[in-house]
């Protein structure tokens, strides 16, 4: 697993937690082809193949277009990647955890580059509203998405 850079000028760490079971977290999370039904910052989204470290993915959010490599998967644990985008480097983390008929969700993000020591300040606050936007969604669809609003106990 790569970490995030913790010196980095941009980072962000959140949390939330969801009422669904982590399979079910795991499941809307890592299917980056269908992030955007439910993720509507996200216009597209398109994996290059398997669900594996080294695969890479496309992906437009926010009007940006960002090419990203998976760097670990982890079923229902651990999924990261990294990305490249408006000469920026970006380390991106999930971490998945059970807790009793609930997940705990944390996410984690840095950013390095010209912009981002450049843009520090506006970016840091751009990444924190859009990670919580991310983990609100993220929450929404597992508890009450078309496809999962059947199985709630």
């Amino acid at each position: 697993m790569i970490e995030i850079n913790r010196n980095a000028p941009v980072t962000c760490y959140k949390k939330i937690i969801i009422n669904a079971n982590s399979v079910d977290v795991w499941k809307v999370l890592t299917e980056i082809d269908k992030w955007p039904e439910w993720q509507s910052d996200i216009k597209k989204a398109r994996i290059n193949g398997p669900l594996e470290a080294g695969t890479e993915f496309d992906w437009t959010s926010v009007g940006l277009k960002i090419h990203s490599r998976i760097h670990i998967v982890k079923p229902y644990v651990h999924f990261g990647w990294t990305g490249k985008g408006l000469w920026m480097y970006a380390i991106h983390n999930w971490k998945v955890v059970e807790l009793n008929k609930q997940t705990e969700v944390i996410v984690e993000e840095s950013m390095e580059g010209i912009l981002a020591r450049l843009l520090k300040i506006i970016l840091k606050k751009a990444l924190e509203k859009s990670m919580v936007k991310w983990l609100e969604l993220l929450k929404k669809e597992c508890e009450t998405g078309s496809r999962f609003k059947n199985n709630l106990t």
